[in-house]
């Protein structure tokens, strides 16, 4: 019995280890396969020749799978057989001391074969106790690393009993607000420390706006000295039936503002209010209700046309989808494909074109009817055609909503009723097209800069 606890005690700890490197060795092996063979993965792949270094990682990836799934087997049969020769052992000494007491005439013969049949039966509980040890501590780290998800707290979470907006105006405010990825919430997660993680979710919204923890992790620390705060101090007002535009260079934290709308995490300072109230004691459910978000890369779901138009409604009726899908520009086309809205579109919508996925995003926003309305850079893969027509449709749209709009391209921005211009996470400038190009700012230098090249000539801060 002894023999027996030391062995199980010593193989139990090899195998955690053992367990623990496998499931990490397989976690890489898996994020290395969703990464090369999904649609861009593949694309990208391709386009950089590089068929031959991904053949060459993913092997040594498996290599390693394979080299720790041998490593287990190999304690796993080394600790059977250890079992084994304790029990021939243990029955080897029994044999051989009773034999000898026999012959002494201490011991019968019938008592010896009564020793062996208790003594087999003795054997096959301890083997199974024996193994208890080492399944539990294998499976332990099975629990371990589900529990370094489940206990992570959630932050971005609703009150017990949130204020649920009836008949909202879509009145929203800024207020003196400060943000810094280093304390953020992330879709309520908070302190993911496994790198890539949480930056593989991140990107599915945003775009080279955004400032995300993990692709600027390295910018973020070697800056934090100069900068340790993403968003500082932002103040603004967004009335309902009024335009307001937010423009500056990438990393300025423009997108990162717009993320706060909906709660995908909360400001670390201040507070961001809609009607008067602040976004954490509104029902997150009724939040969602009214936002509609259009972002820099639109996803879709490999489903049906219909499906991804109608993801935000989906109650809607033909005419109603048909309807938003004339305003996004995009039925005409729809309509020409041999099944029409139900058509599949792939996966992450890779059968169409950039500028088609971008309209089919615009009509599922669309046909939500948001009282605000968050368009992020909505128009940047379309056409000139397609742009100026969506434009138009939007002048509509926006009648009577809250509307906040990131632009690079200023001349979709020039009759915004007002102008944030932002810069390194703060407001450096506000106000109309006009006013801000009088002003001789960050605005006039960004504007002169895009159209120096171009036809358009401004005078006067009209555009012709």
């Amino acid at each position: 019995l002894p023999f027996f606890i030391f062995l199980s005690k010593y193989l139990a700890q090899k195998m955690k280890v053992i367990a623990h490197t496998s499931m990490e060795l397989n976690a890489n092996m898996n994020a290395h396969m969703n990464e090369t063979l999904n649609i861009g993965g593949v694309l990208l792949t391709k386009l950089f020749g590089r068929q031959t270094q991904e053949i060459d990682r993913f092997d040594d990836r498996a290599s390693k799978v394979r080299d720790i799934g041998i490593d287990r087997a190999m304690f796993s049969t080394t600790f059977m057989l250890a079992v084994g020769l304790l029990s021939a052992f243990g029955t080897a000494i029994t044999y051989g001391v009773g034999g000898y007491l026999v012959i002494q005439n201490t011991f019968t013969v019938g008592t010896i074969v009564a020793f062996i049949a208790y003594l087999d039966q003795l054997y096959g509980a301890f083997q199974s106790l024996a193994n208890a040890p080492v399944d539990f501590s294998t499976s332990l780290v099975s629990f371990e690393r589900v529990f370094e998800i489940l206990d992570l707290g959630i932050e971005v979470e609703e009150k017990k009993s949130p204020i649920v907006l009836n008949d909202p105006k879509g009145h929203l405010e800024f207020r003196n607000v400060n943000f810094s990825y280093t304390s953020a919430n992330f879709f309520g997660l908070s302190e993911v420390k496994r790198p890539g993680q949480m930056g593989s979710v991140l990107a599915v919204l945003s775009g080279d706006d955004q400032a995300s923890p993990d692709e600027n992790e390295g910018t973020i620390e070697q800056n934090s000295q100069a900068r340790t705060e993403t968003l500082t101090d932002i103040s603004f007002i967004a009335e309902p039936g009024k335009l307001v535009a937010l423009v500056g260079p990438s990393g300025a934290g423009k997108t990162t503002t717009t993320y706060l709308v909906p709660r995908l995490y909360d400001p670390t300072e201040g507070q961001v209010l809609m009607d008067g109230v602040n976004l954490r004691e509104l029902s997150l459910e009724s939040l969602a209700d009214q936002i509609g978000m259009v972002t820099q890369e639109n996803y879709l779901f490999h489903d049906t046309i219909r499906t991804n138009i109608t993801y935000g409604r989906p109650q809607a009726t033909q005419s109603e989808i048909e309807n938003a899908a004339k305003v996004a520009n995009i039925h005409a086309f729809i309509s020409s494909l041999p099944k029409g809205y139900d058509t599949i579109v792939g996966e992450r919508g890779y059968r169409l074109s950039g500028g088609e996925k971008q309209r089919i995003a615009l009509a599922r926003v669309i046909l939500k009817d948001p009282r605000i309305l968050v368009l992020d850079e909505a128009t940047s893969s379309l056409d000139s055609e397609s742009e100026a027509l969506i434009q138009q449709a939007l002048k509509i749209i926006m009648i009577g909503r809250t509307s906040l709009v990131i632009a690079h391209r200023l001349s979709t921005i020039l009759a915004a009723d007002e102008i944030l211009v932002m810069d390194k996470g703060t407001i450096v400038e506000r106000g109309t097209h006009t006013q801000l190009l009088k002003s001789a700012g960050l605005y006039k230098h960004l504007f002169e800069t895009q159209f120096r090249n171009s036809e358009a000539i401004h005078q006067g801060g009209k555009v012709s």
